[in-house]
């Protein structure tokens, strides 16, 4: 798979550690609360005892572990973060017994196997959920709408099956990184809610069109590159919105006349059916040969000239090659 850095769920996870720093720092002294403590050593259990999770004792102050557990003020646990954890277990379904907890991230754990536990339907606090690079399997379930997701991260895994609509019911979902897994079926349309959205599917095995609602509103980056995609995505290329990043490449979206002037850090269209002249201005220079290449009979510049390939498209192409600017 892609190596595609440091992820912006990554990111996220961070500040909000940071952010929870003093909250540890307060709360470490409070004792925390008995049920959360036995729920926690219940996870470690479920684990396989970990090596890395030795100092998870009973009869100790959780809220004064310093492995992955930060406390509220009144000593629940509300986050939860494991990595790099040396196990070969199913995810614990004693996180459902967690039922202040706001986050959890299990990351870098390739041992961990098996769906994701329906005990997760009892956690309506939920905001984060963050799994990467682990061996899960199965759908996404649809009890996940009973949590309060507003980031939903599960990469590099093995998730499979269609991405289930009910999803969309998560009103104050903004983020979504399913990239690196065997997801199936089309893109269902009404994911996102709110402002500055995040849509990230790349490396899967989706198919169809693209939703038009995913060119409305205030989205920052699309990725959907690396499936199968077909149809018209020039909604997408609205001159008027402020995405940062549009990354469409390696599919077999086919259109005429799509391309526009349009600001963005990231732009990749490569390795798909798309035809006609590459516009010029203020933003497109931005972009290099590598933003195009692959494609049916895109030309002009970073690309070679169009009327030199005119000639030998029009045998081929005769009624896509038009070469109009937009």
């Amino acid at each position: 798979m892609a190596n595609r850095g440091l992820r912006p769920s990554s990111l996220l996870l961070n500040l909000l550690l940071i952010f929870f720093s003093n909250s540890f720092i307060l709360s470490s002294a409070m004792d925390c609360n008995s049920s959360d403590r036995a729920a926690l050593l219940k996870i470690k259990e479920q684990l396989g005892n970990p090596p890395e999770l030795s100092k998870w004792l009973p009869s100790t102050n959780c809220c004064a572990w310093d492995s992955g557990v930060i406390c509220s003020e009144t000593g629940r646990v509300y986050l939860v973060a494991l990595f790099q954890l040396n196990v070969t277990a199913p995810i614990p379904y004693a996180y459902g017994d967690l039922p202040m907890l706001q986050t959890i991230q299990l990351d870098t754990i390739p041992g961990l196997y098996g769906p994701i536990p329906s005990s997760f339907a009892k956690l309506s606090h939920l905001e984060l959920l963050d799994i990467t690079s682990t061996s899960i399997t199965g759908p996404l379930p649809d009890f996940l709408v009973s949590t309060n997701l507003g980031a939903l991260t599960i990469t590099d895994s093995k998730l499979s099956r269609p991405i289930p609509q009910s999803l969309s019911r998560l009103s104050n979902l903004r983020y979504i990184d399913l990239s690196g897994n065997m997801l199936t079926g089309s893109i269902p349309p009404g994911l996102l809610h709110g402002n500055f959205r995040f849509l990230i599917l790349s490396s899967n095995q989706l198919t169809g069109g693209i939703p038009n609602d995913y060119g409305n509103g205030d989205i920052d980056t699309i990725d959907l590159s690396h499936n199968q995609l077909t149809g018209n995505p020039s909604f997408l290329f609205d001159a008027v919105k402020s995405m940062t990043k549009i990354d469409l490449s390696w599919n077999e979206l086919e259109v005429a006349k799509s391309l526009k002037d349009i600001k963005l850090r990231h732009f990749n269209v490569s390795y798909n059916e798309l035809c006609g002249e590459i516009p010029t201005g203020r933003y497109m220079v931005f972009h290099e040969a590598d933003s195009y290449v692959h494609n049916k009979c895109l030309c002009g510049t970073p690309l070679p000239p169009c009327f030199s390939l005119m000639s030998s498209a029009l045998v081929y192409f005769p009624e896509t090659v038009r070469c109009d600017i937009v």
